[in-house]
């Protein structure tokens, strides 16, 4: 089935919008992405072998177990190696991850954070240049493993519910081509008007560029399973409804037999989404168990 290529410029036709992630959210992919993928590669790349424990300690840590889950993987890779060099076992065995100052300054300068920007950046620049790599590498990998994973139960009868209320996009931090092929492969890019990945910026900048100025703050609900998510529905003004990691299959099924509803009605903001915020801070915190 050949990829639907969404426009990233949504046409309003109803008064509500749902922006969706992808990763973790709606698909089950984040376990297998990052510790069968990602995990793996960064270890083999950067000659991390012998602190191979500790570097998936950290990160699984980043981009599975805390707040900075869901975040984009160039300032992930920053916030894993950060955390490898302050801890003393590492430190011990004298191993000296990457600072990666030159990657630092691409990520304050640059809010497209792919690797057609990056290939763009990365010309003259050993550094971004080996980083670049390292990322293609992680794709190859994802191409390969990443195949036959479905929905969690209940998105696709959220989504039927949804798409005769509201206009739906995918919000995300995964490359656009990843993202079409999954919502194409479990038939879900039917419901949604845009597929926008990382290549279109922040997920701040996706909901701004294309929905923003047309939905009243309130009749926006940004859905995601990380605090990435959150900050980028707030950004907008929009609703935050989280998908808690852990429990993927129950938030589903509040979303289709409640929030989803009280939303509609001009009820979700307040008490409600509070304290499903709340939930979500207590399912991932700031500091790791080594700390």
């Amino acid at each position: 089935m050949p990829l639907i290529h969404k426009p990233l410029k949504l046409q309003q036709s109803k008064r509500f919008l749902l922006a969706i992630d992808s990763d973790g959210c709606v698909f089950d992919t984040m376990e297998v992405k990052h510790k069968e993928c990602f995990c793996p590669v960064t270890i083999r790349h950067f000659r991390l072998q012998a602190a191979s424990r500790y570097a998936r300690d950290a990160w699984e840590f980043v981009n599975l177990y805390s707040r900075l889950r869901g975040t984009n993987r160039f300032p992930a890779l920053i916030a894993v190696m950060d955390l490898l060099r302050d801890r003393a076992e590492v430190q011990h065995r004298n191993i000296v991850p990457p600072v990666l100052n030159e990657l630092r300054k691409w990520i304050r300068t640059e809010s497209k954070l792919g690797n057609p920007a990056l290939r763009m950046a990365a010309s003259g620049s050993e550094e971004l240049t080996d980083v670049l790599k390292w990322s293609e590498e992680v794709n190859r990998a994802v191409d390969a493993m990443v195949h036959g994973v479905p929905p969690f139960p209940q998105v696709h009868a959220c989504l039927e519910k949804a798409a005769g209320l509201a206009d739906m996009m995918v919000a995300s931090s995964t490359p656009r081509s990843a993202l079409q092929r999954e919502w194409t492969e479990h038939g879900l890019a039917r419901f949604v008007q845009v597929i926008a990945g990382q290549e279109t910026g922040s997920k701040t900048e996706q909901l701004t560029n294309a929905a923003a100025a047309q939905y009243a703050p309130d009749c926006m609900l940004m859905i995601g399973d990380a605090f990435g998510d959150y900050k980028a529905a707030r950004n907008v003004g929009a609703c935050f409804y989280p998908i808690l990691p852990g429990d993927e299959e129950s938030s589903w099924e509040r979303l289709l037999t409640d929030a989803l509803d009280l939303f509609v009605a001009g009820q979700y903001r307040g008490p409600y989404e509070e304290a499903r915020i709340r939930e979500l801070r207590a399912v991932l915190p700031n500091n790791p168990p080594w700390d």
